[in-house]
């Protein structure tokens, strides 16, 4: 590690939160009347992960408990792990299997492929449209400008990319807040010590991609000032 790289941030500032959270409640949920709203929910599950992947794992599965009651999300779960293995689920409606089908999955060691990732929320949302699409990993190993070229595809099918960076290193760091900025999404670090702050703004992402600025109104009454926040701002538009 250079020196340079000692000096990054090991969990977001307020400032960077603030940031997030501003970016969030300014992106429109597109959807009609009466419609699910689809959420894609991808995964890093290569090897540099697995210190913390149980803990990960409980968080994320979580942050569709909160929108069971909306009954207007559907979350297609992908990850990638190993030699060139990347799957992903059919679309569920249960938090309860999400949660199961997250806590079986391991880690293997392998290169990233966050270019499946891209490639095959472009494919979904021209079968059916996604408002939303959540990336959690750690690393970036893959050519950039094509990686951002995709990035630039979903983000002209109107499909945000929110990307939770764990940890800070610096070539994913500079390539997520690209995805993000391309697919008009947002960028967020997180490590081991906010693991509590990841779960709120996990969880308000899922209750806005579900039901919009009223459901994440009533959802943000009991919770943490970051949620909080995000109303207002959204109060504010």
């Amino acid at each position: 590690m250079t020196s340079a790289d000692k000096k990054l941030p090991q969990k977001s500032s307020k400032a960077a939160i603030d940031a997030f959270l501003e970016k969030v409640s300014s992106t429109p949920v597109t959807k009609s009347a009466g419609e699910r709203g689809r959420l894609i929910f991808a995964m890093d599950a290569t090897a540099s992960r697995e210190p913390t992947w149980d803990r990960a794992c409980h968080i994320q599965g979580e942050m569709f408990k909160e929108t069971a009651a909306l009954g207007g999300l559907d979350i297609q779960l992908c990850y990638y792990r190993g030699f060139g293995e990347f799957k992903a689920s059919q679309w569920l409606s249960s938090s309860d299997e999400l949660l199961k089908r997250i806590t079986s999955v391991s880690c293997r060691g392998g290169y990233t492929q966050i270019e499946k990732v891209l490639h095959h929320a472009i494919k979904q949302t021209k079968q059916k449209k996604v408002q939303a699409l959540v990336f959690v990993g750690d690393c970036m190993e893959e050519d950039v400008d094509q990686v951002c070229q995709l990035a630039g595809e979903l983000g002209m099918l109107g499909v945000p990319a929110f990307l939770f960076h764990e940890g800070a290193e610096p070539v994913a760091q500079r390539a997520f807040k690209q995805i993000a900025r391309l697919t008009g999404g947002a960028y967020c670090s997180f490590d081991a010590t906010s693991a509590g702050q990841l779960r709120d703004l996990l969880r308000a992402v899922a209750v806005y991609a579900a039901g919009g600025q009223s459901a994440l109104q009533d959802f943000s009454k009991d919770r943490s000032e970051v949620v909080r926040k995000l109303t207002r701002q959204l109060g504010k538009d």
